[in-house]
């Protein structure tokens, strides 16, 4: 369980990574506009997050 944690978390990083080193430029403007959500935008962001990666790890269990 832990090695499939450690796993996940570092597959995560790497996804993160991907936007600010492939286009930097581009990954500043989202970022902007993501501080210029209000907070129930950024709230219904990460509840959408939360949803669909729930969604995703029951298919795939």
């Amino acid at each position: 369980m832990g090695d499939l944690l450690l796993g996940a978390l570092a597959l995560m990083l790497v996804f993160e990574g991907l936007m600010p080193f492939l286009s930097p430029r581009g990954w500043r403007s989202l970022f902007a506009r993501a501080m210029a959500m209000t907070d129930g935008q950024i709230r219904f962001v990460g509840l959408m997050s939360i949803v669909i990666g729930l969604v995703l790890l029951a298919i795939w269990r």
